[in-house]
């Protein structure tokens, strides 16, 4: 298979206005006849679902949970990237460009990062017309803060619950066009599979979570924005209900799955506490603005923080980053964390954390202050860890976060089934081998509000679609699939294994083989021992009740299964990605200082897998990365 990105001629700065100009357009009488589904009604889903809508088509939108303000873009704490220079601090659409591939480890298309930069400054204005409370200086102007890998403060932000005030943005404009009849809303309804009519995509099939009933949707292009796959891991930062479903069926009928192994670790979480738990907390990465991190300079230190002196500390990233300091990327702030608790270090139960300590910024700012800034976060840490952050320092620890791979896609974010698009954190697009912070909200918004409206629009005034309806033969076979599958997972044992002992098992292979820091040995041990649990999942598996009601044991199982193939196919791809870049390190492949060390030679590409069926090796793909702008060289920080 050759892929093609489709990445417009002609100078970086003029590809998305040029290749805008030269779309074909739908006129407004013809968009009433076209019919779009949108899968997932976060930020990507529910911009791209009014955006859409407010241009006159006819909208279906899908999410399994009770509304779309439940969707899972409302966790997201810290803030949302754009090249204002509202500072003059220096900052430029070219250093949000800059930054963005440096961070990813030139990993990511030029193109692709460069439109997202462009596009950033329109989303505040959006936002801030839709009434999004950001933070604002006593002046009135919008107020930012700083955020990881940039030397520029050009983040914008409302408190601690930035994601919560954009989905209210996104999900306003979604309410408006429901209430114009112009999108039909179908919550608690997942979707299963995805349906093709000669090669392109024409439609999904969903169960209602609440009856059971399994139905066809027909439409004449797919978006799907359905999130990332991190609950892999088991134990995550992502929403419980999170899952890989959507993507990975539409992987399995064609879609090429990219970089699945790019995962991120985020360095700022509430450490695990015990085997009960079932999800970890994100405490955000604005709090390294103002926290600094440290570590006991002796082994073994046990002694409680307060009486540990200033000269008996390891302020370890200030140390060995001074340009950047506690800001570094997360990928790097990740490692440095796991490096000074494997010397013994760390502080806490069982030796899993560091601090993250505020007493500066409280003598600086005053608690008043710090609490303007950052009091849900404070709040939400001591209610669940019983410590007050204002007197004693936080203590955090990496954990998965974000998926930077997902389903392959062109400059259109087009997928590889034509008519299926692919829009915030389940394509590939934008982040390389790594995310800077504060750009999960801005890709999503940028893909949702302004680049899927315009390249959806080019797909329909092109495309040759045949009337279609769910009686067609292809509804008729997806659904037969789909009642299969449903069939086989609760036709298994009802005194077997749990659902989530296997999920909880998966997890841990994944975190020991896959996860921080990843080797040859480990990754072939995983291979070994992932097809197996896969065996005992669909032999042992207990699924209480039938796919005919409310069954949240058969979802999960479904998620499980699913989960079950795509990691296998993550360790796959990080076996054969023979170096380290961003948030894949292979310990064989490492800079005498520790830092990741690149193999442009032979590995300066998208790896892009093909679905091959059942008990099949993947085939791999190869979408060759080039840089002129930004050019390759080894990051430093420091």
């Amino acid at each position: 298979m050759q892929l093609d990105a489709h990445i417009p001629d002609g100078p970086i700065e003029k590809k998305w206005d040029e290749h805008r100009f030269h779309m074909k357009l739908v006129n407004p009488a013809n968009k009433r006849k076209f019919h779009v589904i949108v899968v997932g009604t976060g930020l990507a889903g529910g911009a791209a679902a009014a955006s859409m809508a407010e241009l006159g088509y006819n909208v279906s939108a899908f999410c399994f949970q009770d509304s779309p303000r439940r969707a899972h873009s409302i966790a997201a704490q810290g803030g949302i990237n754009a090249a204002k220079n509202y500072q003059n601090d220096g900052d430029s659409i070219y250093r949000l460009f800059y930054d963005t591939v440096k961070g990813g480890d030139f990993r990511a298309r030029e193109a692709n990062v460069y439109r997202l930069a462009q596009i950033s400054v329109n989303i505040i204005d959006q936002c801030v017309a839709q009434g999004v409370p950001f933070a604002r200086e006593y002046g009135g102007t919008l107020a930012n803060r700083s955020f990881g890998g940039a030397q520029v403060s050009r983040t914008f932000y409302a408190r601690g619950q930035t994601g919560q005030q954009l989905l209210l943005g996104a999900y306003q404009a979604l309410e408006r066009q429901i209430g114009l009849g112009k999108v039909k809303m179908f919550p608690r309804t997942e979707m299963l599979d995805v349906v093709l009519i000669d090669g392109k995509a024409r439609g999904i099939i969903t169960r209602n979570l609440i009856t059971g009933k399994i139905e066809s949707h027909v439409a004449d292009a797919v978006v799907l924005a359905t999130g990332g796959y991190g609950n892999v891991f088991f134990l995550s930062t992502n929403a419980k209900g999170s899952n890989t479903t959507a993507i990975w069926r539409a992987h399995r009928k064609g879609a090429l799955f990219a970089n699945p192994c790019y995962t991120q670790i985020h360095p700022t979480c509430i450490p695990v506490s015990g085997d009960y738990q079932s999800k970890l907390t994100l405490m955000s990465e604005s709090l390294r603005n103002d926290g600094r991190i440290w570590v006991p300079l002796k082994k073994g230190d046990t002694r409680s923080p307060d009486k540990i002196p200033d000269s008996e500390r390891d302020y370890y990233l200030e140390r060995r980053y001074p340009s950047f300091g506690n800001l570094v990327p997360r990928d790097v702030a990740s490692r440095n964390a796991k490096q000074v608790c494997d010397e013994g270090r760390g502080v806490g139960p069982g030796g899993l954390g560091v601090y993250l300590d505020f007493a500066d910024a409280v003598k600086r700012l005053g608690e008043q202050g710090v609490r303007e800034r950052y009091g849900n976060l404070f709040e939400m840490y001591e209610r669940i860890t019983g410590e007050n952050p204002y007197q004693v320092p936080m203590r955090i620890y990496p954990a998965i976060h974000y998926t930077m791979g997902g389903l392959w896609v062109d400059y259109n974010l087009q997928s590889t089934i034509p008519g299926m698009f692919v829009g915030g954190e389940a394509n590939f697009s934008d982040h390389g081998a790594n995310r800077l912070g504060a750009s999960a909200l801005m890709q999503g918004l940028a893909d949702g509000y302004f680049v899927l409206p315009s390249t959806i629009g080019n797909y329909l005034a092109q495309a040759k679609l045949d009337k279609a309806d769910t009686a067609h033969a292809a509804f008729r076979d997806a659904e037969k699939e789909v009642r299969a599958r449903t069939d086989k997972l609760t036709a298994g044992k009802k005194a077997g294994r749990s659902v989530d002992s296997f999920h909880r098992e998966l997890g841990k292979i994944m975190w020991d083989r896959c996860g921080m820091a990843r080797n040859a040995p480990g990754l072939q041990d995983a291979l070994q021992k992932i097809p197996a649990l896969r065996e005992q999942f669909h032999a042992q598996v207990a699924v209480t009740g039938s796919g005919e009601e409310l069954n949240q044991q058969l979802e999960k199982a479904g998620r499980v299964a699913d989960f079950l193939e795509l990691g296998e196919l993550m360790c796959r791809d990080a076996l054969q990605r023979e170096e380290s870049c961003g948030g894949h390190f292979r310990e064989e492949y490492q800079t005498p200082e520790g830092e990741a060390q690149r193999n442009d030679d032979k590995f300066c590409y998208a790896a892009a897998w093909e679905w091959k069926g059942e008990n099949q090796a993947q085939a791999l793909h190869k979408e060759p990365l080039s840089f002129e702008h930004v050019h390759l060289t080894q990051r430093s920080y420091k």
